[in-house]
């Protein structure tokens, strides 16, 4: 039978130490080894397709802004009703080219007509009423006249018989109170004589105060009826320009008001651009900045000549007036695209205009490594902006190479690998 051989202790005692000092190692192993990887960063993303990058430079920089547009007529005219009616006929159709006198439609209203040949009856009343006062003014002038003659002939009878009779008296061969008597009527015959003329010039100085009120009324009716008369031949609607006619926005048997737009007129020898350029670009826009207008078959240099004084669905019309021929085929309506320049700056650090961020805003933007197959992100200051560049405040350096394309869903990372 075997029996149990006692250990020495000290073996044991370092059996047990050598255990705890491995136990110790490999937990200071363990423990580095953890740190070590919880220090590691996470493995960069591959960027899937080939991202649009653009190189910083420093030079001249152009500050411009773009929209669309379309070409419009410089000179249009809008024909309104000048009275109520019922289009009896449209005689010309959008296209047409039309002179100031071509008769666009016809309108017709038998009230009108029934009104102007009442004012044409007053009218003709009121000059007989008028004439007949003139001939009632001219008998009572003949009148006065007549009674000044025949004032003056009793007083230069009652004169001369004042005359003959004081020769009689110097022979005394009548006597004073005879003599008295004939110097008493020649005094009537001068009164009477005075009192005649005096009728008469009251009658000349009232004779126009006299027949103006009937002068005034026949003149009343006279424009009353001319202005019913133009009011018919406006009947039919003329163009008032030559042009093209462009609209009529009516229909035969439409019954239509004074005021009523019945057609358009445009002279399609004169146009302009009228541009929609987005409220976030417009703070520096104003009047003679020149433009670009590009109508896809040429373009054409111009200017600003008119900015909407308020934005409509986020954008501000902009009217741009041509400087120079626009290319064959050009015509209105045609949509155009325009560009603005605000300013020219020289030495400027830019890169071109990523698809995110703002002027004057800071962005976060991958720059490329020397050997393009990876992107740091780093923090970039930007300056103002134009359609296709934007100025480098701060971040970056010419010649550093940055991807502009839109990379919102590389935001969780510091870098990035590219194929």
């Amino acid at each position: 039978m075997a029996m149990d051989v006692k250990r020495d202790p000290a073996i044991l005692r370092r059996k047990k130490i050598r255990r705890m000092v491995f136990g110790a190692v490999g937990l200071v192993v363990l423990a580095g080894v953890t740190f070590y990887v919880m220090k590691l960063k996470p493995a960069a993303p591959l960027v899937d397709s080939d991202p649009w990058t653009g190189v910083v430079t420093v030079g001249d920089f152009v500050r411009d802004v773009r929209g669309a547009g379309t070409l419009v007529p410089e000179d249009i005219r809008w024909i309104p009703a000048r009275t109520s009616g019922r289009v009896d006929k449209i005689v010309l159709r959008p296209g047409a080219q039309v002179k100031p006198d071509s008769i666009v439609l016809k309108l017709s209203n038998p009230d009108l007509q029934q009104q102007v040949r009442a004012a044409e009856l007053a009218w003709k009343s009121g000059q007989a009423t008028l004439a007949n006062a003139q001939s009632g003014l001219k008998q009572t002038q003949i009148n006065q006249e007549a009674a000044v003659k025949n004032a003056e002939q009793d007083f230069n009878y009652a004169k001369a018989n004042l005359d003959a009779n004081e020769e009689l008296a110097k022979q005394n061969l009548i006597s004073q109170i005879v003599l008295k008597q004939y110097r008493t009527q020649l005094e009537q015959a001068s009164t009477r004589l005075e009192v005649a003329k005096s009728q008469l010039k009251n009658t000349m100085e009232t004779l126009g105060s006299q027949i103006a009120p009937q002068e005034a009324t026949v003149a009343q009716q006279r424009g009353a009826y001319e202005n019913l008369i133009q009011q018919a031949d406006e009947l039919n609607v003329r163009a008032g320009m030559a042009g093209t006619l462009q609209l009529v926005p009516v229909e035969e048997g439409q019954q239509v008001g004074p005021g009523t737009q019945l057609a358009r007129v445009a002279n399609p020898t004169s146009l302009k651009a009228t541009l929609r350029i987005s409220e976030t670009q417009t703070k520096d826009l104003a009047f003679g900045q020149q433009a670009e207008i590009d109508t896809r078959s040429g373009k054409v240099k111009g200017h600003v000549t008119r900015i909407d004084p308020a934005a409509q669905g986020g954008t501000v019309g902009v009217d741009v007036s041509l400087d120079g021929p626009l290319p064959p085929g050009s015509r209105a309506d045609l949509s155009v695209d325009g560009t603005i320049t605000i300013e020219r700056l020289a030495n400027i650090v830019q890169v071109g205009r990523p698809s995110f961020g703002q002027e004057n805003g800071t962005v976060g933007m991958f720059k490329l490594s020397g050997d393009g197959k990876e992107a740091s992100k780093v923090t970039v200051k930007l300056g103002r902006t134009s359609v296709n560049q934007v100025e480098v405040i701060e971040g970056l350096r010419p010649g550093d190479k940055v991807i502009l394309s839109d990379m919102s869903q590389y935001d969780a990372f510091d870098r990035v690998r590219i194929k």
